[in-house]
């Protein structure tokens, strides 16, 4: 099978799980003996031009011609039978889907976020989740309270982008396939417009990870991993760490964001210094190192991860999380299974909780166990490679339908 992978890269400067996913899902897909044709921009390139990078990225979000007209140069030479697109913001644009319309090529694209519908991508707004955009079916309340970078000018570009397609209907007419990260946000994309019978659930995979670390070679330490921004809820974290007090074991966080200072002036403030140790971005591998001698993960979320490609690691390398319970992360962890679940947003009940499992290891470490049995039953290159075909299979037979239908007897 021929498939041409569309991807717009984030900044090398910011920290991307899209980016990762794109790349490992190429490496998959050739490792299996598809050709794999690939059609990318890097947002790098419009970074640092000042106003004029700021404009022409504004222009291109909501319709790109000059991305459209390239990625139908190559349907045209390469005929692939898959166009799988992962992220198009903001070089690429929904035009590219366009570039397939009227061809066998059928197109899939991979939900990693919620920009079809949600302007700042994330559903979240003061420090809570918010969907009024979904439900209301409208980018009034984004142009509202400015939800892009919290800036109505910053947000105008999306909301263009998101009134433009849901009225000329571009994801139910041009798109084949739509790969949702989990049940949960399907079912708020579906109720959003999306048609439900294109929206396939496949989380994401970890390929090849090391062998889990023995118990009793592992630190006494507690493990964050993510971007350090207000949605991933590390101030709670702190929180039930200053209320833990002199107990409290080590904290390490992994990541970076524009909260960083401000979070390393909190743990001053909190008397945390030695307690929570801030280790920065690190390579994948280095992270994953410092994971694999952890005891527990503590996801914080405050706001509708579309998966938590981070829980998955951490079942990959036997270690327990404990999450907060929003959006997908319970149905990923199975309470009592391979983890614990919080109140979102509540230090409280972060701290009993994981002070729950600390002070039970033989808890701590049967759920690591059990998380590694959740990995190699769901999470593995195998059991994705597998669903991620089934997915193109369905989509190839919507393109057919659409180019073909079955005439109705009168």
């Amino acid at each position: 099978m021929k498939i041409l992978a569309a991807h717009n890269f984030y900044g090398s400067s910011v920290p991307s799980g899209e980016n990762r996913v794109f790349l490992a899902e190429t490496a998959l897909l050739r490792q299996r003996g598809h050709d794999i044709v690939e059609f990318t921009r890097h947002s790098d390139t419009i970074r640092g031009r000042g106003a004029v990078g700021t404009l022409q990225g504004a222009l291109s979000t909501p319709w790109n011609p000059f991305s459209a007209r390239g990625l139908r140069d190559i349907l045209r030479r390469e005929r692939p039978d898959i166009l799988h697109v992962h992220n198009f913001f903001p070089l690429l644009s929904p035009s590219i889907f366009y570039a397939a319309a009227g061809s066998e090529t059928a197109a899939v694209m991979t939900l990693h976020n919620y920009r079809l519908f949600c302007a700042a991508g994330i559903p979240m707004r003061g420090g809570k989740p918010c969907t009024l955009c979904l439900e209301q079916k409208s980018v009034a309340p984004a142009l509202r309270f400015g939800c892009y970078r919290g800036s109505r000018a910053a947000t105008a570009p999306m909301a263009a982008m998101i009134a433009l397609h849901r009225s000329l209907r571009t994801w139910e007419r041009h798109v084949d396939a739509c790969i949702s990260l989990s049940a949960f946000q399907k079912d708020l994309m579906v109720g959003a417009g999306l048609p439900e019978a294109a929206v396939h659930v496949k989380p994401n995979f970890y390929a090849d990870p090391p062998e889990t670390l023995p118990w009793d070679r592992r630190e006494e330490k507690v493990v964050f991993i993510g971007r350090l921004g207000e949605e991933k809820g590390v101030q709670v974290l702190l929180e039930a760490w200053r209320e833990w007090g002199a107990e409290a074991p080590l904290l390490e966080v992994i990541g970076d964001g524009p909260l960083r200072k401000t979070l390393a002036a909190v743990v001053s403030e909190y008397g945390l210094d030695g307690r929570v140790v801030f280790r920065g971005q690190l390579p994948f591998d280095e992270a994953q190192r410092c994971l694999s001698h952890g005891r527990l993960l503590v996801v914080p979320s405050l706001w509708f991860e579309t998966f938590g490609m981070v829980a998955c690691e951490a079942f990959a390398l036997g270690v327990p999380v404990a999450a907060s319970r929003i959006g997908p992360l319970p149905d990923i962890v199975e309470e009592g299974v391979a983890g614990a679940l919080f109140e979102p947003g509540n230090a409280a009940d972060l701290l009993r909780v994981v002070r729950g499992l600390w002070s039970d290891r033989e808890r701590l470490a049967a759920m690591g166990r059990g998380g590694r049995k959740l990995f190699e039953e769901k999470y593995t290159a195998d059991a994705n490679y597998r669903m991620l075909m089934e997915i193109y299979e369905a989509a190839l037979q919507r393109r057919r339908a659409k180019r073909h239908p079955v005439p109705v007897e009168i």
